[in-house]
C-alpha cells in the first residue's frame, strides 16, 4: 500500500466579488467579518441567505468563503452539515479540502454517499474524499455514481485512484453484466472507468491529478 502524501492546502474558490452587485459585495464582506467570530447562529443564517443575496451562480463559493473565515472545527462542520439544507451540506463538503487537514471529516463524506442526491454525491467526491476515503468506500462510491448518473468527471483524482485497481475492475464488470442481463443499458462512464483500471495504462505522472497529490490504498 502506498501511503497518502501529506496534506497540502487546497486552492481557494474563485473570488466572487467582481461578479457581484454592490449590495451583494457589501453583504458578503459583512458575512465574512461576522464569520471571523466563529460558527454562530448568525454565521449559519448567512449560509442560508447566500443564494438570495449573491445569486445561485455564486452562492456555493460565498458559502465556502464564509465557512473558511469561521475557522470551524470538524465538530462545527458536522453540526452545520447535519442541521443544514442540501445547499448548506454541499457547501460543507466543498469546504472540507480547505478546512480539515486529516480524516476527521470522513463521516460527513460517508453520510453524503448514503443519499441519492446527485449534487451531494458530486460534492462528496472532491479532493477531500480522494485523499481520505478508504479504497472500499471509494469503489462503492464510483458504482453509485454510475447508478445515479453522477458524471465520473466530477470525481477528483479518478485516474490516479482507479489505475491498476483490479477489485474495482471486477465490480465494474459485475455491474455491467447485471445491467445487461436485466436488459438495461450500461452507462458510458463505466467503460471509461474500466479503461482507467488497466494496469498497463500509463498512470498519471507524477502522482497528481487536479493539482492535488494522491496516494492509493489497497
Amino acid at each position: 500500500m502506498t501511503h497518502p502524501a501529506p496534506d497540502t492546502p487546497a486552492a481557494l474558490p474563485n473570488e466572487p466579488r467582481p461578479h457581484l452587485t454592490p449590495p451583494a459585495r457589501d453583504w458578503l464582506d459583512q458575512a465574512l467579518a461576522e464569520a471571523a467570530l466563529g460558527i454562530t447562529p448568525t454565521t449559519e443564517l448567512r449560509l442560508a441567505e447566500a443564494a438570495r443575496r449573491c445569486g445561485p451562480p455564486h452562492a456555493d463559493t460565498a458559502r465556502v468563503l464564509i465557512l473558511r473565515a469561521a475557522h470551524p472545527t470538524p465538530a462545527d462542520l458536522a453540526r452545520v452539515y447535519h442541521r443544514g439544507t442540501a445547499d448548506e451540506r454541499r457547501a460543507v463538503l466543498q469546504a472540507l479540502p480547505h478546512l480539515v487537514p486529516g480524516p476527521d471529516a470522513v463521516p460527513l463524506i460517508e453520510d453524503a454517499l448514503r443519499t441519492n442526491d446527485t449534487r451531494l454525491l458530486s460534492a462528496a467526491l472532491g479532493p477531500y474524499a480522494a485523499r481520505h476515503l478508504s479504497a472500499h468506500l471509494w469503489r462503492h462510491a464510483i458504482l453509485k455514481c454510475l447508478f445515479t448518473g453522477v458524471p465520473v468527471a466530477d470525481v477528483a483524482q479518478l485516474a490516479a485512484r482507479a489505475h491498476g485497481d483490479a477489485e474495482l475492475a471486477r465490480m465494474l464488470a459485475d455491474f455491467a453484466a447485471e445491467r445487461t442481463a436485466a436488459g438495461r443499458p450500461v452507462p458510458k462512464d463505466l467503460h471509461h472507468v474500466m479503461a482507467l483500471t488497466d494496469p498497463e495504462a500509463v498512470p498519471p505522472h507524477p502522482a497528481y491529478e487536479d493539482g492535488v497529490p494522491h496516494g492509493k490504498e489497497s
